[in-house]
C-alpha cells in the first residue's frame, strides 16, 4: 500500500485462511492478537496489516477437537482420537470440547472500546444472524444465561455444544453457533479474540465417541442430548452446505451491521 494512502474509517481485515491444522490455527488467531496489541508476531503473509483489526474465516485440517483453556486432557479418550487421524488441541479462549469438522469456524480480534464481555458477544452475534439470515435461516440469538460452573459438574458438560450461553445463535431453540470469548491487556487497550463454530453438517456429534466417562451408558444418552439441543446448516436448510458458501453473505453482513470496510479481500 503507498506511503501517501488513506485507510478509509472503520478499516478491517477480511482474512480466508483455509484450511490448517488445529496448532495452526490457534497460533494464527493469537498472531492476530499480538499484531493488534502491538507485539512482535510471527511471519505470515496471508494475515495483512496487523494494526487493523481482523475477520477470519479458516477450517480444520485434519479435523480436531479444541479443549478450553482450564479444560482437562483427561476428559477425552486421546489414543482413539490419533487412530482415528482426529488432532487435539488447546483453545487460547475458554468453553468445552468441540470436534471441529464440518463447520465454517470465525475469529474476530479487535479492541475492546470499553465495551463489556456480553456487549462484545452480542454485537457479534448480531453480524453473525444477519448473516445467516442471507441464506434463508431464520435464526435468532440466546436469551437465557445457565448456570454454567453448576452445569460444568455433569459428565454431559463436556462438549461445547451442550449447553448455550446468552447472545449465542439457535435455530428453533436449537444450537446452530458456538463461541468462546477472550480478552488481552488491560483497561481501555483490551483486545478482544473471539472465535466459534457455525455448524454445517452433523459430524459435531461425534465428539461422544471420544469422550472418557465414568459409565458407557451414558455415551448414548449425551448424544441424544446433543441431538435434541442441536442443529447444523444442511439439516436446517435440508441440503448438503459447503461452508465456503458462508463467507460472501457473513462478510456483507458485517460489513452492513457495523458500518465497516474490509481491506485485502
Amino acid at each position: 500500500m503507498p506511503a501517501d494512502s488513506v485507510l478509509p474509517p472503520h478499516s478491517w481485515r477480511l482474512l480466508r485462511t483455509g484450511f490448517r491444522s488445529g496448532k495452526a490455527n490457534m497460533e494464527c488467531d493469537q498472531a492476530l492478537v499480538a499484531g493488534l496489541l502491538g507485539r512482535q508476531q510471527r511471519e505470515d503473509p496471508g494475515l495483512g496489516d496487523g494494526h487493523l483489526p481482523a475477520l477470519r474465516f479458516y477450517r480444520w485440517r485434519p479435523w480436531a477437537v479444541s479443549l478450553g483453556h482450564h479444560q482437562r486432557e483427561e476428559d477425552l479418550l486421546s489414543a482413539a482420537l490419533h487412530s482415528a487421524g482426529i488432532d487435539i488441541v488447546r483453545r487460547p479462549t475458554g468453553g468445552r470440547a468441540i470436534l471441529h469438522a464440518e463447520e465454517l469456524t470465525y475469529s474476530v480480534v479487535m479492541h475492546s472500546a470499553g465495551r463489556g464481555v456480553l456487549q462484545v458477544y452480542n454485537t457479534i452475534s448480531r453480524a453473525l444472524v444477519r448473516g445467516l439470515r442471507r441464506l434463508g435461516v431464520d435464526v435468532s440469538l440466546q436469551k437465557a444465561q445457565p448456570n454454567f460452573s453448576e452445569a460444568y459438574r455433569q459428565p454431559s458438560a463436556i462438549p461445547c455444544f451442550a449447553s448455550s450461553a446468552r447472545y449465542e445463535i439457535g435455530w428453533k431453540g436449537r444450537k446452530l453457533v458456538g463461541s468462546a470469548q477472550r480478552r488481552y491487556g488491560t483497561g481501555g487497550a483490551e483486545v478482544v479474540l473471539q472465535h466459534g463454530s457455525i455448524l454445517c453438517g452433523g459430524a459435531h456429534l461425534d465428539l461422544v465417541n471420544y469422550l472418557r466417562l465414568p459409565a458407557e451408558d451414558l455415551r448414548q444418552q449425551i448424544r441424544t442430548e446433543l441431538e435434541r439441543t442441536t442443529t447444523d446448516l444442511s439439516a436446517i436448510l435440508g441440503r448438503p452446505v459447503d461452508p465456503e458458501e458462508l463467507v460472501v453473505p457473513l462478510r456483507e453482513a458485517f460489513e452492513q451491521e457495523w458500518g465497516i470496510v474490509f481491506v485485502g479481500r
